[in-house]
């Protein structure tokens, strides 16, 4: 039976579900960012107030999920315990950072190619070129940890305020939130505060794939 606290649940689970807050979420799908506040739930004299299907329609849009997700969660279908990955269906290729860095592992594309990669459960949502980076060491705190695991698709449109993995041609591999990306360069922001923010040219950009998941 559809609820409100059905439709809002859902709405929680499926911002924790993508990394992000209930506000996070709003923000990614162009909304106020206090627009899945709880305050925002209730009216002044405590009526119920329900999301709008353009809300739920944006919210589907920038996460990339299906509407079926979306329902299934409104169900109670495929909720996670916080910090667990979801539903395991399939086993896709795992690298650390320094390996990814050392080449021989990537085409010109950035998808997964050759041997000696091991293997991760992945969520179901994944396509089959989505592969897993571990992070190790702390310069991408306090977003990621070390030893937390980013899953990427680098077939997947990346947009202003898209977390990516960018590899260089000198062999360097990071993740950052995408500010800006030309012909000529990519403006890439920092999740560390104490790391610079970085301009690179796209002619020393091998390629960048989006951030569609990460186990935290």
């Amino acid at each position: 039976m559809l609820s409100h606290d059905r439709v809002w649940a859902a709405i929680d689970a499926l911002a924790e579900r993508y990394s992000l807050s209930a506000s996070g979420l709003a923000k990614r799908a162009g909304l106020d960012s206090t627009a899945f506040n709880k305050s925002k739930r209730l009216s002044s004299d405590g009526r119920p107030r329900w999301p709008s299907t353009e809300s739920l329609a944006k919210i589907i849009e920038a996460t990339g999920a299906s509407l079926d997700e979306f329902t299934g969660l409104v169900e109670g279908r495929g909720k996670t315990v916080p910090g667990s990955l979801p539903a395991q269906t399939s086993s896709v290729p795992l690298l650390g950072f320094a390996q990814a860095g050392a080449g021989g592992f990537f085409d010109d594309a950035g998808f997964p190619v050759g041997q000696g990669w091991d293997l991760i459960e992945l969520p179901g949502r994944a396509t089959e070129t989505s592969y897993a980076l571990q992070v190790q060491g702390d310069s991408m705190l306090p977003l990621y940890r070390d030893g937390d695991v980013l899953i990427v698709e680098p077939g997947a449109a990346t947009r202003k305020g898209d977390r990516v993995v960018v590899k260089t041609s000198a062999g360097e591999v990071m993740a950052k939130v995408l500010d800006r990306q030309t012909a000529k360069s990519i403006m890439l922001v920092s999740l560390n505060p104490e790391h610079p923010d970085r301009d690179i040219p796209m002619r020393d950009v091998e390629w960048v794939a989006r951030i569609v998941w990460a186990s935290q």
